[in-house]
């Protein structure tokens, strides 16, 4: 069935403490929540462009959404294809067509009485792994990941400054050193890195010790060149909505993973696109949050869990950076792992006291 009625709210969580993206330094995690219901059922999607990685602002977004929402009135029943054409030649921010997408697909999933079924996809795996998030002087890194590593995380990843290089090796071979080849590390340099630079970091690490480095060049069509040169794989992330074209030029055996940000990409269906893609390729999609709230984790589990066969370790520790959450049930994983059905069907429940309605329309 098609919406009959929507809903805009606005958010704000605290971190637990603050959090760097880009430069720019954040004490707490804002976004919108839109609420769709129907005569037989109510869902949410997230809009939550994150400052220094969105261009949109968090008003833009929510101004893009409050125009685009009249339009759903359209609709004669939610389904894929009339969702393609509804968003086909839409000129929405990433973080808009994410947040509608999603509480869409939710919509019609819960009228169905299942979990979305997405056109392609494999049967959902009953678990998907997380990668603990790593952050912080090497004291805190190491202190981390040993307690991470106790509750059951077997995949880190590690964000490289440029400026920080020298710690950066220091912690990568601390931590080579405490767990060998019983824990995977990633490592993010954000585009940071001139191919010199690259190279001689990459140089200077134990043989084995990383998995890939997401993103290590300024000028990511250099990849090939950086593989060729170390040995270490790079992940796309940033390139993947900067020049996606990138991804078809690139050597396939240079290429690690793909990092798959929904809300940054540009939405929920071109992101399974590009995780049928990297399955064909024979590499891991990892689907990857930008902090958001239990409502997307939810939904990115999911996503992650019918995306291959054995799901990648996903980047949806996210969740522990945040003071507390919007579903009545925290996303959680514990052991390491998340259960997508259990936090997909966790995400209906969202706590009204946190929400500060904005705008409501009947469709």
């Amino acid at each position: 069935m098609k919406p009959l009625h929507a809903d805009i709210s606005r958010y704000g969580i605290p971190f637990t403490g603050p959090v760097t993206v880009r430069g720019v330094v954040l004490e707490k995690r804002e976004g919108l929540v839109l609420s769709l219901k129907s005569k037989g059922a109510i869902a949410y999607g997230e809009i939550a462009p994150l400052p220094g990685l969105h261009d949109e602002s968090l008003d833009e977004a929510e101004k893009a959404l409050a125009a685009f929402l009249p339009k759903l009135s359209g609709l004669t029943r939610n389904s894929t294809e009339e969702r393609h054409k509804l968003f086909d030649g839409a000129e929405l921010p990433p973080s808009v067509i994410t947040g509608l997408e999603m509480a869409l697909i939710n919509l019609e999933a819960a009228e169905n009485g299942s979990i979305p079924v997405f056109p392609g996809s494999f049967p959902p795996a009953r678990q998907v792994p997380v990668n603990a998030l790593l952050a912080g002087d090497a004291s805190a890194v190491m202190n981390r990941a040993q307690l991470r590593f106790s509750q059951g995380f077997r995949a880190f990843k590690l964000k490289v400054r440029a400026d920080r290089i020298d710690e950066a090796i220091a912690c990568i071979r601390t931590f080579h050193s405490a767990f060998g080849d019983k824990a995977e590390l990633r490592l993010d340099a954000n585009q940071s890195l001139e191919m010199d630079h690259a190279v001689e970091f990459g140089r200077a690490l134990p043989p084995g010790s990383v998995t890939y480095i997401e993103e290590p060049l300024k000028d990511a069509s250099l990849i090939p060149d950086f593989h060729a040169r170390t040995g270490i794989h790079s992940a796309l992330d940033e390139s993947l909505w900067q020049q996606p074209e990138l991804l078809g030029l690139l050597l396939p055996s240079s290429i690690g993973a793909l990092i798959l940000k929904p809300n940054r990409i540009g939405g929920i269906m071109k992101s399974l696109d590009l995780a049928a893609i990297a399955y064909r390729m024979g590499i891991p999609a990892v689907l990857s949050s930008a902090f958001e709230s239990g409502i997307s984790l939810g939904f990115y589990a999911l996503m992650a869990a019918v995306s291959a066969p054995s799901p990648a370790a996903c980047g949806l520790d996210t969740a522990s950076f945040l003071a507390n959450d919007l579903p009545d049930i925290p996303f959680s994983s514990p052991e390491g792992f998340a259960d997508p059905v259990a936090a997909w069907i966790n995400s209906f429940s969202v706590r009204e006291e946190l929400l500060k309605p904005v705008m409501s329309w009947a469709l």
